[in-house]
């Protein structure tokens, strides 16, 4: 059976990383970059310099969860908050 996770390279801060995200979520990261008109390397360099603990894909993960809570207008419920730095993509 095909695991859903799928593992993707990705340069960061002039390093090769790689990262294990389900296409949902994969997906989801590149919607939030074009509309904050970023790069994804750009918005992924930004979740890693602002995560204080966990990996890489798990903090991408709550990063996107946090960003359609927040376009949903739902509250924050693990605390953890935009991890860019930058207010999420309003919903009109």
């Amino acid at each position: 059976m095909k695991s859903p996770v799928v593992k993707r390279s990705i340069v960061i801060a002039g390093h090769k990383t790689s990262v294990s995200l389900e296409d949902a979520f994969w997906e989801a990261l590149k919607e939030i970059a074009t509309s904050r008109r970023l790069t994804l390397s750009d918005l992924v360099a930004s979740i890693d310099s602002s995560r204080t603990q966990g990996n890489l894909s798990s903090a991408i993960r709550l990063f996107v969860l946090d960003h359609y809570r927040g376009a949903a207008g739902g509250a924050h419920g693990h605390g953890t908050g935009d991890r860019t730095g930058t207010a999420p993509t309003s919903v009109a």
